[in-house]
């Protein structure tokens, strides 16, 4: 059925205009701009208030043309967080637990649990879920695609919910929880390195990709490139010398991140012992090129 005969604007006998706008409409991811981001924790004024309370630091704020949205989040009080039941309207959104941790609870997926440093969960389109408590300094690596989305809120839904579905589908993506302590270790797509995959991959048909890595024995400090339309990488833990075509090399620390554009060479040096990564690839599966 259509609305005042389907006009999209109307004029209120005080002059008063109205538009009428569509109230789900289709979302719009736009095609990635790559660009080279380098984002340093050391950089200053760089927090920002957000929602519930929390700071956001924005670690792409080129969003590669619209394409995506990383951010560090911090809640800097525990105890009791105050949110309430919300969902995303997106293509994909993942939560990796930085330090400290989180009571969470989701649509589906039974009692609220805690995510603590080194989980990751997969937060399908439209799942409802809720922030309950948190450590004091918890911090969190969001990325989500594309950067533009609504959030909205569920004043219906009480979480949890009676019912209890694990393997329920959204929009095509089923809910990951990831927990590092059970993870298992694999040689990983650059030489000298093991990696946990989270299982996003599987999760949500291969849209994206999100592994955790780190050296191993004496890991080769080749040159690679590859031909994903994103790929993000944070430092978790350690320190690594990052060298990448025509620009200066930079030392990184825990907290820095940055984003190559495909088919450009780079690689990270003279990396510490305790160096950990977290890289977020989409798509899932990507090829790697090595370059001697």
């Amino acid at each position: 059925a259509t609305v005042a005969d389907g006009k999209l604007e109307l004029t209120a006998p005080n002059g008063t205009r109205v538009n009428l706008i569509e109230s789900n409409p289709t979302l719009n991811t736009p095609k990635v701009k790559q660009t080279f981001v380098l984002s340093k924790m050391s950089d200053t004024n760089q927090w920002n208030e957000g929602r519930a309370g929390m700071r956001y630091r924005d670690l792409i704020p080129d969003r590669q043309g619209g394409y995506a949205v990383a951010s560090h989040i911090r809640i800097l009080d525990g105890g009791p967080v105050p949110d309430y039941v919300h969902y995303h309207k997106i293509l994909f959104q993942m939560i990796y637990c930085y330090k400290g941790w989180a009571r969470l609870v989701y649509e589906d997926q039974g009692e609220p649990f805690i995510i603590e440093s080194g989980d990751c969960v997969l937060q399908p389109p439209h799942i409802r879920h809720q922030v309950l408590e948190s450590s004091q300094g918890m911090e969190v690596i969001e990325l989500t695609c594309p950067a533009d989305h609504e959030t909205c809120v569920d004043n219906e839904l009480e979480l949890p919910t009676s019912s209890v579905n694990p393997e329920r589908q959204f929009n095509g993506q089923h809910f990951i929880r990831h927990e590092a302590a059970k993870a298992e270790w694999k040689p990983w797509r650059m030489e000298g390195f093991e990696a946990r995959d989270i299982g996003i991959a599987t999760a949500t048909g291969g849209l994206a990709g999100v592994h955790v890595a780190r050296p191993i024995g004496q890991p080769h400090s080749e040159f690679v490139s590859h031909d994903a339309d994103l790929l993000f990488t944070f430092l978790l833990n350690g320190s690594a010398e990052f060298n990448c075509d025509q620009k200066d090399s930079e030392l990184l620390t825990a907290g820095d991140s940055f984003i190559v554009p495909k088919n450009i060479q780079h690689n990270l040096s003279k990396f510490s012992k305790d160096m950990e990564i977290l890289e977020v690839a989409l798509p899932g599966v990507f090829n790697t090129a090595h370059h001697l």
